[in-house]
């Protein structure tokens, strides 16, 4: 039997080999990024890497070997893109992505538009965000939302787009694909409900409580405390607030927020029903123009990788590499086009960063499809 440390030792040597190995053939690499710099070629050339890998695992002989050789070689023409990105970068050669850094919003002179009616949840959002006093209106749907600042008759708009619990709102994913309108800001919305009722209602005058479902979901325990009262949905927590007001029934009452029960002037018979105390909504601010704020620390964009084996991991290897911290990814079914998706992801950094514009430059290169949702 072979002596271990022996073994050891020649893996020690073989493994010099291949360092040296890879230093001289990133060196070529260098080279060859240097003559796309000078010509304007692409660098990333699917063809020519498919019959390289090609060539290579035929020259091993067994199928565990011939994957390990194809695994090695996706690696190495991995590196050799990433360092010509690098240094399309360092050149200045990677060109302005078409957004424009700004010091601050203007939201002294600017409409904003949120959906839902007077006391939702969104309202609340663009108040915390913005401050009481704004111009505001607001809308039946998410898509109308979109339509409003895309034809220009807001300036700004606030959109839920995930909650703690109930998790991402895909409607207003889907939206962010389909309009050109960008992510410049978000807020964080602590979600308590409250019981609320006309005033001078007692609790044994209640028969029927009005919520949006997944308000009633979220008060689940404390509901079936009360079996008698019949649980009734509508679109929105504040349209229950709304309808307890405008129907004068004391047999009724609303599950709603604190806000909107305010708003309406309800009286409030017990707070936080909600069996989450943590539970709390993600709202986002969009506008229709390419800004983002100097200072601004998180970055979203979409994409579509090709439905092949590793693709999404090849993808991801580019904020590994350029020391992107990934906070959240989600991905959406691409309508028409079955069992294929669509992945959105969150990640730290500033679009002036050079980490940012080289990891951004390999997702554009190597995605299907690629869109800065924005920066913020």
């Amino acid at each position: 039997m072979a002596d271990l440390n022996l073994l050891r030792e020649e893996i020690d040597k073989i493994d010099n080999e291949i360092v040296s190995l890879y230093q001289r053939r990133m060196k070529v690499c260098a080279e060859v990024a240097n003559y796309k710099i000078d010509t304007g070629k692409k660098v990333f050339d699917k063809q020519r890497e498919k019959e390289k890998i090609s060539a290579v695992s035929e020259k091993v002989e067994g199928e565990f070997h011939k994957k390990g050789i194809r695994e090695l070689y996706k690696q190495l023409m991995s590196m050799s893109r990433k360092l010509q990105y690098q240094m399309l970068t360092e050149k200045g050669v990677l060109g302005r992505l078409p957004f424009i850094g700004i010091d601050k919003l203007d939201i002294e002179n600017s409409r904003i538009v949120y959906p839902g009616t007077k006391g939702a949840y969104t309202q609340a959002a663009m108040e915390k965000f913005f401050g009481k006093e704004t111009n505001s209106f607001s809308v039946t749907t998410f898509r109308d939302v979109m339509e409003a600042i895309e034809e220009g008759s807001a300036d700004f708009a606030v959109l839920p787009i995930e909650n703690s619990s109930a998790g991402a709102v895909n409607q207003v994913y889907d939206l962010l694909v389909e309009f050109e309108n960008y992510i410049v800001g978000e807020t964080v919305l602590p979600i308590t409900h409250t019981l609320s009722v006309l005033p001078g209602t007692k609790k044994e005058d209640i028969k029927r409580v009005y919520s949006h479902p997944q308000g009633l979901m979220q008060c689940e325990k404390y509901l079936d405390e009360h079996r008698n009262w019949e649980q009734l949905s509508i679109s929105n927590t504040a349209l229950a607030a709304r309808k307890i007001l405008d129907d004068k029934d004391k047999a009724q009452a609303a599950i709603c927020s604190e806000y909107a029960a305010k708003i309406h002037k309800l009286e409030i018979l017990e707070k936080d029903i909600n069996f989450s105390s943590s539970n709390s909504t993600r709202f986002i601010v969009i506008t229709n123009q390419k800004v983002f704020l100097k200072d601004a620390s998180k970055i979203s964009i979409c994409f579509e990788v090709p439905h092949e084996s590793g693709s999404l991991y090849e993808i991801l290897s580019h904020f590994i590499y350029n020391d992107l911290n990934m906070t959240k990814i989600e991905s959406r079914p691409i309508e028409e086009r079955p069992w294929e998706y669509r992945f959105f992801v969150d990640f730290e950094g500033n679009l002036a960063d050079g980490a940012v514009k080289n990891a951004i430059r390999g997702l554009r290169e190597e995605a299907k499809s690629l869109k800065i949702l924005g920066n913020y």
